[in-house]
């Protein structure tokens, strides 16, 4: 029997990086359930990159994990998965034929447009969240400081 080592575990995501207000959100351990709960918040006709998910649900630059866990998602997960785009802008390519045509769809029927090139304009379409988001509250200041 192999025992585990504290070595063996991988490092925590720090919660000041979190910006779900999920309040059930710092029991949850799963890095999927981060990234779900982040993806839930990407309204329609907006988008969000990997990146931006992985780092919104304290992950850093941990991208290709954000790819992972939309690709673990069932047909019957109601998670707006296609609001997720590369760093380009661009629809990634998928391992099933046809995956891409239908994420493209999904964004254009939500009023995003792509160029001639296949990129929608993050600068346009891209999701800013709230600023105080991450915060329950914010701090009380008192007059005079």
């Amino acid at each position: 029997m192999r025992s585990t080592k504290i070595t063996d575990c991988p490092a925590p995501v720090p919660r000041r990086a979190w910006i779900c207000n999920d309040p059930a959100m710092s029991a949850r351990s799963d890095p999927y359930q981060r990234i779900y709960a982040v993806v839930r918040r990407i309204p329609r006709g907006r988008i969000a990159t990997y990146g931006q998910v992985a780092a919104l649900a304290g992950l850093g630059d941990h991208a290709r994990q954000v790819g992972y866990a939309l690709h673990a998602l069932t047909a019957g997960d109601r998670l707006p998965w296609h609001r997720v785009l590369n760093a380009q802008g661009r629809v990634s390519p998928r391992a099933e034929p046809g995956g891409d045509r239908v994420q493209r769809a999904l964004l254009e029927r939500e009023g995003v447009r792509f160029d001639a090139a296949g990129r929608a304009d993050l600068a346009r379409f891209g999701w800013q969240p709230r600023a105080g988001a991450a915060r329950s509250k914010s701090p009380s200041r008192r007059r005079g400081n």
